[in-house]
């Protein structure tokens, strides 16, 4: 794709190859957003500091959890969307994947996620 600059740009990154070009990261939060614990294995790219990224990746967490628990299907109350929910309320959201990568979501019943 060539946009008016005269760059070549690809429409999706290249796909990861078996040499191990993954990078995996752990985070875990507490109930209210704050990062008890970072680890990251074979990071290929730093775009943002630490808190940025941290932020991003909670409120990324609870926008798909809200989110999911209202589109569920199977059930009859519905909070508002936004609203922070108690541990085992609302939808079951376990993992989304893209064509890059894939995120896992687990929430224990003390709220740690």
């Amino acid at each position: 794709m060539q946009f008016f600059g005269g760059s070549e740009i690809s429409p999706s990154p290249p796909a990861p190859t078996a040499s191990g070009n993954n990078g995996h990261m752990l985070y875990v939060f507490n109930r209210n957003g704050i990062c008890l614990l970072y680890r990251e294995w074979n990071r290929p790219l730093h775009t943002l500091n630490a808190q940025q990224d941290h932020k991003l990746m909670f409120g990324l967490l609870f926008s798909l959890k809200s989110l999911t628990a209202k589109m569920d299907p199977t059930s009859a109350e519905k909070g508002n969307l936004g609203v922070p929910q108690l541990p085992g309320q609302g939808c079951s959201f376990h993992s989304f994947r893209t064509n890059t990568y894939k995120l896992s979501f687990m929430e224990t019943p003390s709220g740690i996620k």
